[in-house]
Order: C-alpha cells, then structure tokens, then sequence
C-alpha cells in the first residue's frame, strides 16, 4: 500500500473547513487551501468545528496551516477538492501546474461530472470519486472564530480499492468508507440535492421544510422527473439514505404524521441547518444550479420526458441570483 502524507484542502469552503479541522485533529498533516477570507479569519481567531453528534472542538490559528497562494499544492501527496462545481475546471488548471504528477485527487463535490473534468484536465495523475452525504453550516461572514457545523449526519463515500488513502481520511467527525459504484451513488446524490433549491426558494432551515407536505410534494415532483430522464438514459442510481430512490417520491408524499414518523433518520439534522444553494444566494455568489437541477434538463431533452417543474425551478434560482437580494423566501405555490 502506498504511504500518503500530506494533505491539501483546495477549497476551504463549509465542507473543506470541515474535512481539513477533523484531519488536523487527529494528527494527519494537513493544508487548507482557501480564500483571504477565511485565511485571515483562522489566522485571527483559529478554526471552530462541531457537529450534530455533539463533537465540538477549537483549532488555535497556529494549529492548523492555511495557504491563500496555490503553490502549497506542490507538496500534495493528496488533493482534496471541495469547490463548487463551477470552480472545477479552474482548481483542476491550479492542480495541473502545482502538484507532483504523483499526487492523488479527491473530488468531495456535489454534482455527477466533477471527477471527470478533473481527469480530463489532470493527465496520469488519479483522481477518485467521492461523496460527501452531509450538510455543513459556516457562521455569518465576519463572526469570529470562523466556525463550521455539521448539521446532518452520514458517511463520506470514495472510490473503493485504496485502503491506504481511506484510512488516512477516515477520523473522527470525518468517516470514510469505499464504495465500488461510485457513479450510482453520485446520481443517488443527486436525488438528494434537488432539494437544495428548494430550501435555497424558501429560506426555511432544512428540517423545518421537510416536515411540511406541500414542499415535499414539489421535491417528490422533481425526483419523479428525473428518475424518469435517469431511466430513459439507462442511468440507475443507488440510495444514499435510508430510502430507495425509486420510494423516495412515495415517502415523501405521506402526509406529515406518517412522515415525521417513518422517516427520522431522513429528519436528523440541525435546526439551523439550510443548504448551500441557500447560503449562495444569502452571500450573493453563483450557485451550483449547472450542477444539479440542469444535469437533469439535459437528460430529460436528451430523452424526450417531461421535466417542467425542474425548469421552473432553474429560472426561479436564476432569477434570484439575478437579484442579487438573497432567498426569495417563496411559499410552496409560487414554486410548483
């Protein structure tokens, strides 16, 4: 097995954050590769990380090394990439010109493509496919320590059949396991995050959203369309939570009572947390719309199924962050 050593974070972001103080803790060496930002605010006030399980810990600004300049990369042994979507091709030009052709790349991204632009980009270097299943919460720009929550619980998922790099990102507040069908679970992901919009429409926290019917109902729409486009294009995603991805509507269409019963594990999230489409749009960036929402209108036009909810959704999000004004904070029927 081969040995890994040093570990850079290319963007420390919510999730980044995240992943690189729950390395650092448990003693792996470790890099955040991230923006002034969130640079300046570790150097001033350290790191805070925590998590829906009751893990809460402090990373003093010296105990855990954050670099704004992209040639911290050349001592990679692994790369973890958490940017957005939209950021991967321009991370995948930084990697390509800093790091060692001998480096391991992660992609710990939303979305189905990710691993491939970078292996497009990336020449003989790997690149393995992950899957982080959890929501984090960042605090409001300028609250000091810089301060990231998990709110939700699960398993990050890698490509199976690297021990040697499982096991070195597998910690405490961070577990990691292999999985042999890593494009399945992506699309099983992705089932899951077309309920990013939605949250991103709404405003509401997470749990709060799911416990009321009429949105539910929308996002058990969605899914219904784009397993449809998923099925019509041979693509048969896995479940990523307790629920099958072909049940997933049906579960979601109980009524409230039968639902908050049957579906605890689904409801065990933070109050507080929202998704990161919410947090775009709050912060006034470009969200992972592409990603998400338009993967399934490419397959849907490629196929020829109706997907008129997921569109009205697009342009809903694209309107918003046209505005520039945060979430619109819509009721459910100004989205379905």
């Amino acid at each position: 097995m081969r040995a890994y050593q040093s570990i850079v974070v290319a963007g420390a972001g919510s999730i980044g954050c995240h992943a690189g103080a729950c390395l650092a803790l448990a003693g792996r060496d470790v890099t955040l590769l991230a923006r002034h930002r969130v640079a300046e605010a570790i150097g001033a006030a350290g790191l805070r990380v925590s998590d829906i399980d009751g893990f809460d810990r402090r990373l003093d600004g010296g105990a855990i090394d954050v670099a704004t300049a992209p040639s911290v990369l050349a001592g990679a042994d692994v790369v973890l990439v958490a940017v957005k979507s939209g950021d991967t091709a321009a991370m995948a030009e930084l990697i390509a010109r800093h790091a060692p052709e001998s480096a391991v790349v992660v992609s710990l991204q939303n979305g189905v493509d990710n691993a491939g632009t970078l292996r497009a980009a990336l020449g003989r270097r790997r690149v393995i496919a992950g899957m982080v299943p959890f929501n984090v919460v960042q605090s409001p720009e300028g609250e000091l320590p810089l301060h990231v929550h998990r709110a939700s619980a699960g398993t990050v998922l890698i490509e199976a059949g690297d021990e040697s790099l499982r096991k070195l990102l597998d910690v405490d507040g961070f577990t990691v396991a292999g999985h042999a069908d890593m494009p399945a679970v992506q699309w099983g992901k992705l089932l899951m995050n077309l309920n990013n919009a939605l949250v991103a429409l709404s405003g509401l926290p997470l749990a709060a959203q799911l416990a009321d019917a009429r949105w539910r109902r929308i996002l058990a729409d969605q899914i219904d369309e784009a397993l449809a486009a998923m099925k019509a294009n041979g693509i048969r995603p896995v479940k990523v939570t307790a629920v099958s991805p072909a049940l997933l509507p049906t579960v979601l269409r109980l009524p409230d009572w039968l639902f908050l019963r049957l579906a605890k594990r689904m409801l065990a999230i933070d109050p507080t947390a929202r998704s990161s489409m919410w947090e775009d749009l709050e912060r006034r960036r470009r969200t992972e719309i592409d990603a998400l929402q338009e993967v399934i209108l490419g397959l849907a036009r490629k196929a020829g199924t109706p997907a008129t909810l997921t569109e009205r959704i697009v342009a809903l999000v694209r309107d918003a962050e046209a505005r520039g004004k945060g979430s619109p904070r819509l009721r459910p029927e100004q989205v379905a």
